[in-house]
């Protein structure tokens, strides 16, 4: 997943960047919703974490310009606004998830897939295809019962694949899967890190449809 971070408390959007990472995930942290808002038009993300005080104004607002817009990018807030009254205004306003400071970093990651999985039509973890166990919480594959181990970005890539399963992804949304803003992408990045895919988990498990994109193969 490609995730949009707005935080100006610099510790701790370090940590919550880091642990997006170490995920497996792409992040873009911004501090202001100024950027966030540029961010937000200049592309694609799979979800949003959003601190509701920040430097240039309250979270909600923005939150409401994406609904009002038709956004439905899925928004999990972080913020230490703790009252009943708070949540109900952060969820009435649109957020799928609100989550209170402090938190622990693995609860947050629990809450980002859940919310992603519910997303995708599939609140399971577990998901089977072909003779491929994967459960999307624990980032965890195996192949007719034996493990199999990933990269980061070779899961994130995958990951992309079984949340729309038989789409066309273009090469380019594949990319914005793997990289935030400031990362080099080399042209033939995607195509090395489907060859490993194919290696390690099938030869079918990705198609490729010459000059348009990729899709998750059929089992």
């Amino acid at each position: 997943m490609r995730i949009l971070l707005i935080e100006d408390d610099t510790v701790l959007g370090a940590a919550v960047r880091d642990q997006i990472v170490a995920d497996g995930q792409s992040v873009d942290w911004v501090t202001r919703l100024d950027a966030a808002e540029d961010a937000a038009r200049a592309a694609s993300y799979d979800l949003i974490l959003l601190d509701l005080m920040l430097p240039d104004g309250r979270g909600i607002g923005f939150l409401k310009r994406l609904r009002q817009q038709g956004d439905v990018t899925p928004v999990i807030i972080l913020t230490a606004l703790d009252q009943v009254s708070d949540r109900i205004e952060g969820l009435n306003a649109g957020a799928d998830d609100y989550l209170v400071k402090p938190f622990d970093l693995a609860e947050l990651s629990a809450r980002i897939g859940s919310v992603a999985r519910r997303y995708s039509g599939n609140p399971n973890p577990i998901v089977t295809h072909g003779p491929l166990q994967i459960d999307l919480a624990a980032h965890s594959i195996h192949r007719d019962g034996k493990p199999v181990q990933l990269t980061a970005r070779e899961w994130a890539l995958f990951e992309a694949f079984l949340a729309r399963p038989g789409q066309l992804l273009p090469k380019a949304q594949l990319e914005e899967k793997l990289y935030a803003f400031d990362a080099e992408v080399e042209s033939n990045t995607i195509e090395v890190h489907i060859s490993r895919l194919r290696k390690k988990l099938g030869a079918a498990v990705i198609q490729t449809e010459r000059g348009l994109g990729y899709r998750l193969g059929r089992p």
